[in-house]
């Protein structure tokens, strides 16, 4: 229950109460509706029992004008309802999207690593629908057809009281029904926003990874793994469909009994000669007004429920603390030298596993430092560490003498640039992809950026040249290439530390001599980072460091690791065999 109304505060500071004044002039709108749409059960009876029987063709033109004025302000007051309260709500959507978005990339690493691609973007697209129910029509429909049940059962009460209370008895268990139904149906939504976010999350994987799933002929397995998922699914709405399922038989059960009470209470009422015809008409047209609303509200409670689980989830995200903490992170850099150092770092990804143990070196400025070692031993973890994508758990990472822990991310990053293995490309063009990082930048500095990663080298035979779109994550171009468009990319951000992890792993040897010399050109100046499993790549270096099971087993230049005949060496003579 707690979390229930600490959601549904939340909800009611962040979106309602900001837009109160829209709110209010809905909440304004949605009662002259209600009391224009009690006009014509109102002026039935006068029309049975005053202007039929008397044959006041006056009267008749009267109440003629007066129900066509209330049929106006009932169309009026409803399409601005809809114009005012659904565009406001769409408009909240959007920028519910983009702040949820915003949220999202303030996370830190760790978070998209433990969490498909796919369900977060269900969290920001799916998950913030549902609060067009909260500031749209939804909640002030709730509202509007309150106050007309309201209206209704006084004037059921004025008419006959009796028969009023023998109605009111089922739709008092109704009520109740609902209420029972509504704490069932909530956690069923929320689930179901989870697992629908898994199913997309899974089949976005399944689509970015088809040449794998194709080239391994698994699709039978990818197939089953996806039906098993929408069957999970299925039996979520199954069983919210089974609770909105009573809801609506018990309504149409109760109301059907009310509805026979009537008949013959009413029937009674007449033929004692204590009821008119005129009040009967008039009793059941208010009855269908004060019971419609508690219908309808049934439905909107059961959108609001869905709203509140997918604001639940959102505001579990917007909740989450976020990589770039103001409050830890309080140094702004502005220029930087580029001298880092590891001093006795240590880190896991998880609790009691250690993967790095008591690193400790330095990277002076303008220097290259190569890490090199099996696979797992630790590399990409060093690397992570020095572009602040992780923190220690012991020890720290200084730049020119600054804890990096205690330095603002955005600051840092401004001079930090990376050439990743996987070297992800936007689908778009290549002058797109090189600009990323500065999309403002001239023309000179671009093709100086260009002609630094030999990237003309290819481009110059595109038709487009570098207005070639490139397909999504560029799988129209081949791997050097990309890895090049990555270098220029990283040239173009004019950065004073590059990290480079496994720039080379999977080229031919032409890729590679050109990419050698765009990274050449890159590390100019600039303190780098190089992970490469080549270690004829490296051989430059101004220190080696061997990491084997999170430890920096040996250190030193090319020649002096090689005259050492240890593990470097090892390492070196066997790829030099191969």
């Amino acid at each position: 229950m707690s979390r229930n109304k600490v959601s549904f505060s939340w909800a009611f500071k962040e979106f309602i109460w900001p837009r109160r004044k829209i709110v209010s002039i809905g909440l304004v709108l949605i009662v002259l509706k209600s009391l224009a749409g009690l006009i014509i059960p109102l002026q039935t009876k006068t029309l049975i029992d005053n202007v039929v029987p008397n044959k006041n063709m006056d009267g008749l033109y009267t109440l003629i004008l007066i129900v066509v004025g209330a049929l106006i302000i009932q169309a009026v007051t409803s399409f601005s309802l809809t114009r005012l309260l659904s565009v406001e709500a769409q408009h909240l959507i959007s920028l519910l999207r983009a702040k949820v978005q915003r949220k999202l990339l303030k996370l830190p690493i760790n978070f998209f690593d433990n969490n498909k691609s796919g369900a977060l973007v269900s969290r920001v697209m799916t998950d913030v629908e549902g609060v067009r129910n909260l500031v749209g029509t939804g909640l002030v429909q709730l509202i509007g057809g309150s106050i007309t049940a309201i209206l209704s059962f006084i004037w059921l009460i004025k008419i006959n009281a009796t028969m009023t209370f023998v109605v009111l008895v089922p739709v008092l268990i109704f009520a109740v029904v609902m209420l029972k139904a509504f704490g069932v149906i909530r956690p069923i939504f929320k689930a179901r926003g989870k697992i629908n976010a898994e199913v997309t999350g899974r089949l976005t994987e399944t689509l970015n990874g088809v040449r794998v799933i194709k080239g391994f002929n698994a699709e039978e397995q990818e197939n089953k793994t996806f039906e098993k998922g929408v069957e999970t699914l299925f039996l979520n709405v199954k069983k919210s469909l089974t609770a909105t399922a009573l809801i609506t038989s018990s309504s149409t059960f109760l109301i059907g009994l009310a509805s026979a009470g009537i008949m013959g209470i009413g029937g009674y009422y007449i033929m004692d000669g204590s009821m008119t015809i005129g009040d009967f008409v008039q009793f059941t047209l208010l009855l269908g007004f004060m019971v419609a609303p508690i219908v309808q509200m049934s439905n909107i409670g059961s959108q609001l429920t869905e709203a509140m689980a997918g604001l639940d989830r959102t505001q579990e995200l917007m909740n989450m603390p976020e990589e770039d903490n103001p409050d830890e992170r309080t140094i702004k850099l502005n220029d930087i030298t580029g001298n880092m150092v590891f001093d006795n770092v240590s880190f896991a990804y998880e609790e009691n596993k250690e993967v790095l143990h008591g690193i400790s070196f330095e990277a002076p400025k303008g220097s290259v430092t190569a890490l090199v070692g099996s696979s797992g031993s630790g590399k990409s973890t060093i690397a992570g560490l020095a572009a602040t994508f992780l923190n220690p758990n012991d020890g720290k990472v200084t730049l020119d003498g600054i804890d990096l822990s205690q330095v603002n991310l955005s600051s840092f990053r401004n001079h930090l640039g990376v050439v990743l293995q996987d070297d992800f490309l936007y689908e778009g063009t290549i002058r797109e992809n090189i600009l990323f990082p500065r999309p403002n930048a001239t023309e000179e500095q671009l093709l100086a950026a260009v002609k630094g990663a030999y990237v003309d080298e290819f481009t110059d035979r595109f038709e487009e040249g570098l207005d070639t779109v490139i397909g999504e994550r560029g799988v129209k171009l081949s791997g050097g290439q990309r890895q090049r468009i990555s270098i220029a990319r990283a040239l173009l951000a004019d950065p004073k530390i590059i990290i480079l992890d496994e720039a080379t792993s999977n080229l031919d040897t032409e890729s590679e001599s050109f990419i050698q010399k765009s990274l050449q050109e890159l590390m100019k100046y600039r303190t780098t980072f190089v992970i490469a499993h080549r270690l004829s790549t490296i051989q430059k270096a101004d220190q080696i460091l061997v990491i084997e099971d999170g430890n920096i087993v040996e250190r030193g230049k090319h020649d002096e690791l090689i005259a050492k005949k240890g593990r470097y060496h090892d390492l070196y003579t066997y790829q030099s065999r191969i």
